[in-house]
């Protein structure tokens, strides 16, 4: 063995042994996350007394939540519904708002994003009852519409203050140049800026689909109507079985078909997700 291979083996051999804390620290944490997911799927496949799985292994649960009551078909349109009206409006305000806060000054500009960041400091339960108010005027209470009014409402702060970072992120010369060549403001915006904030765009439209796909607080105040409750609050009905029984199997269940969307979105636009957060340490 030459001199040079062995520094080689030698420097592979220490980053090795290097890394050797920070895999077993991460797999440790995994496997922390993934147990409770894991043994939930596990259960809900499982026998349990006084659910439709009583006995061996099957799908016995999972049948029960199809059937119950509306149909899990109509409960997971419903959630589809409301978390697609929830991102594409948060999406919509948050883009313009964070570029007129990034590219644009004007009086009161930072009074003003501090008064939208404000809204966080508020607790979220206590605005439901005034919005719920306000929704009845509007004619849309028990509305999936004014649901995700709602579930926008509390996500804009997060995401104009992530969309503002994103766009003060992207070097003004692009803009400069596409303006030279011939864009208008909002042609520059289009062509240019949005394909630069992509990463800023999808994390805040992950955070927005996870926010109104799992909200239960809301549905609960907002939906009178069981055919018109979104799946988690389903979930939570469903729990009551006869003499106040709770039916563990079918929750379980509902908890995996909640859960399994999330997971999906998450590990496909894992990379996209930490680029956007990545975007306002990287600003200048």
């Amino acid at each position: 063995m030459t001199p040079a291979s062995r520094r080689r083996d030698t420097t592979v051999l220490t980053r090795a042994v290097s890394r050797t804390p920070h895999h077993v620290v991460t797999g440790g944490l995994a496997v922390v996350f993934l147990f409770p997911l894991l043994w939930n799927a596990w259960a809900s496949v499982s026998a349990q007394p006084g659910t439709a799985q009583e006995s061996g292994h099957g799908l016995g649960n999972y049948r029960t939540l199809l059937d119950y009551d509306a149909g899990l078909w109509r409960y997971l349109g419903n959630s589809t519904l409301v978390s697609a009206l929830t991102v594409a409006l948060t999406l919509g305000v948050s883009l313009l708002g964070g570029y007129a806060f990034a590219r644009f000054d004007f009086p009161g500009k930072n009074a003003l994003f501090l008064l939208t960041l404000a809204v966080l400091m508020v607790p979220y339960a206590t605005l439901l009852i005034p919005l719920y108010v306000l929704l009845g005027r509007l004619h849309l209470q028990n509305s999936l519409v004014g649901l995700s009014l709602v579930l926008t409402l509390f996500q804009l702060p997060f995401a104009t203050f992530m969309m503002r970072i994103s766009f003060e992120s992207v070097p003004r010369e692009l803009e400069e140049s596409a303006l030279v060549d011939g864009c208008g403001t909002a042609g520059a915006l289009r062509r240019v800026l949005v394909p630069a904030v992509r990463p800023g765009l999808i994390t805040v439209g992950l955070f927005a689909f996870l926010a109104a796909w799992n909200d239960f607080i809301a549905p609960l105040i907002l939906i009178s109507d069981s055919e018109k409750a979104p799946l988690p609050l389903a979930v939570a009905n469903l729990r009551q079985q006869s003499m106040g029984a709770v039916d563990y199997g079918a929750t379980e269940a509902g908890v995996v078909v909640l859960a399994v969307p999330c997971l999906l979105l998450f590990l496909l636009l894992q990379r996209h997700y930490v680029r956007g957060f990545m975007s306002g340490a990287l600003k200048g």
